[in-house]
């Protein structure tokens, strides 16, 4: 990897990382996306920025566990 092509997908990376809130735990994905992005620049087919930039805002959301509905009680006829 050339210094300036690794310096241009750092500072992608950073600015993913900060558009999507700084979460802890995600930098592998902000690099992988930023790498794509550079990439997809390089040889003309860039991706809309205000896609990429739309999907590094979204934050993933956590599963939550399943809970279980509570049964209502019938009303009296």
């Amino acid at each position: 990897m050339t210094d300036d092509r690794h310096e241009r997908i750092r500072q992608r990376a950073h600015e993913i990382w900060e558009r999507a809130g700084r979460p802890e735990g995600a930098h592998l994905e902000h690099w992988d996306q930023a790498t794509a992005e550079i990439d997809a620049a390089g040889k003309g087919k860039a991706k809309s920025p205000k896609k990429a930039a739309a999907k590094a805002e979204k934050p993933k959301a956590a599963k939550a566990p399943a809970k279980a509905k509570a049964a209502k009680p019938k009303a009296k006829a």
